[in-house]
């Protein structure tokens, strides 16, 4: 029999109850980077609800690498403490519990969404100086150029900067009971901005060739595998194309050679995404799973697992992405926040045996 949603998944030492997965969504609800009430509920909510792997939003190895001044972070001490309850919360669910590390680059300094979303110069109130592969600021379509949040090159200096807080942040979220740690290298951020030829336009060792743009993240995974325990798993979150046909960008055969050099550096497992490097970007449509072929090509193309997201909502649907091969893991964002016990809600409709979460066997047993 092939693999189903609700086969267990098993990556190093750590073994995962399925196959769903929910998938990191920025809350725009953090205390000055500090996880609260909301991240109690929004993720334990979802450990309850019966999903396998419940993954933090992007959680920010620097106050700098927010993309509001509302992002989740974990740059201090402070920062793994408040979010270690939840953790622990998480792990009596019966879940796994993962952490996104995240650095926005030259897309942090913004608004929340629900505030426009505008970009915030460095010099005004909660705002501050971006950094990036590029000098170039996000060209943000909606803002005048001198509304844009100023941008520095990151130097030698600068990029070693980087990949000690990512350490950093590793060992933290170590400590605070994280079993996954996953790099976010998608979405137009600042390990992505490296990756893109549309923001590297850079001439050093960061620059210029596939080898030089892929270094910093091939740097970034080594530095996190070196601090995080051997049994526990690392995802990379890639966009696995920028969406931008008619001109020189990061594409799905870049992604697909990108995978086993990730898998040398220390990742066990790739989380396909896309897009988000340019507004520009030319989307194929949203429809059910139209992400889902760029995390096929790199599972037929190595021997790297995948996660696949990207507009699934049925549980037939899911449950067919695994028994086909197509995907290791099916990563649910907008789906798990409209019914944050889908897992559940899945597993009866497929007639899946599994085990409740433990609030409820005590209602129903004792």
């Amino acid at each position: 029999m092939p693999d189903s949603l609700f086969t267990p998944f098993t990556l190093r030492d750590t073994e995962f109850r399925n196959r769903v997965m929910l998938s990191p969504m920025c809350q725009y609800s953090a205390d000055d980077g500090l996880a609260n009430d909301w991240h109690r509920v929004h993720l334990g909510s979802r450990a309850a609800g019966g999903a396998g792997v419940v993954m933090t939003e992007a959680t920010a190895v620097e106050s700098r690498g927010r993309i509001t001044p509302d992002c989740l972070g974990i740059w201090s001490d402070e920062h793994a403490e408040a979010i270690e309850p939840i953790v622990e919360f998480v792990k009596s669910q019966g879940a796994t519990p993962g952490i996104q590390l995240a650095h926005a680059g030259r897309k942090a300094s913004h608004r929340p969404p629900a505030e426009g979303g505008a970009p915030i110069p460095a010099d005004a109130e909660q705002g501050w100086e971006t950094v990036s592969a590029t000098d170039a600021p996000y060209p943000d379509p909606d803002a005048d150029e001198d509304e844009l949040a100023a941008t520095r090159r990151l130097d030698d200096a600068g990029i070693a900067e980087v990949t000690d807080a990512f350490a950093a942040a590793a060992e933290r979220s170590r400590d605070a009971g994280f079993e996954i740690a996953e790099v976010h290298a998608a979405h137009g951020y600042l390990l992505h901005q490296f990756l893109s030829p549309v923001t590297n336009d850079r001439d050093d060792a960061y620059g210029g060739s596939f080898e030089n743009r892929t270094r910093l993240l091939r740097e970034v995974v080594e530095a996190v595998r070196d601090v995080w325990p051997d049994g526990k798993p690392i995802f990379v979150r890639i966009s696995a194309t920028d969406w931008l046909p008619d001109r020189d960008s990061w594409d799905a055969d870049d992604s697909v050679r990108l995978a086993p050099l990730l898998a040398e550096a220390g990742a066990d497992l790739i989380d396909v995404s896309g897009g988000g490097i340019h507004p520009d970007q030319q989307l194929p449509g949203t429809g059910p799973g139209y992400q889902v072929p760029y995390a096929e090509a790199i599972r037929e193309a190595t021997d790297v697992p995948v996660a696949a997201v990207g507009g699934i909502t049925e549980p037939t649907h899911a449950d067919a992405l695994v028994q086909n091969g197509r995907a290791d893991l099916v990563a649910l964002g907008r789906e798990l926040l409209r019914h944050p016990y889908w897992p559940l809600e899945a597993a009866h409709e497929l007639g899946a045996d599994v085990e409740w979460p433990v609030q409820y066997r005590r209602g129903q047993f004792d």
